[in-house]
């Protein structure tokens, strides 16, 4: 999110009602190294949603993998992948 939009989004953090907010446009900073190519600089919908909720973050509908994979859902084999991918790659850096 822009510096405005996220200052914006930490001011209305505990005011009641602040899923009413439109979505804040960002770019995705991460970059998941499971998905080619890069997932750093996807266009997000930052959504907010009610106080002691975590905000929902929706990818564009590109053809990026990642994209596809959220609006369509993956399989619990994918999951299992993602997942040892995940815990073999933190155990290799340990």
């Amino acid at each position: 999110m822009s510096q405005e939009n996220f200052a914006r989004a930490a001011y209305r953090w505990d005011t009641l009602g602040r899923e009413a907010e439109e979505p804040y446009f960002g770019l995705l900073s991460t970059d998941l190294s499971f998905w080619i190519p890069s997932t750093i600089n996807l266009k997000t919908h930052v959504h907010t949603r009610p106080v002691g909720q975590r905000p929902l973050v929706e990818l564009e509908p590109t053809d990026h993998p990642l994209a596809v994979e959220q609006r369509t859902g993956i399989t619990l084999v994918q999951v299992r992948e993602i997942a040892e991918s995940l815990l073999h790659s933190s155990v290799d850096n340990a």
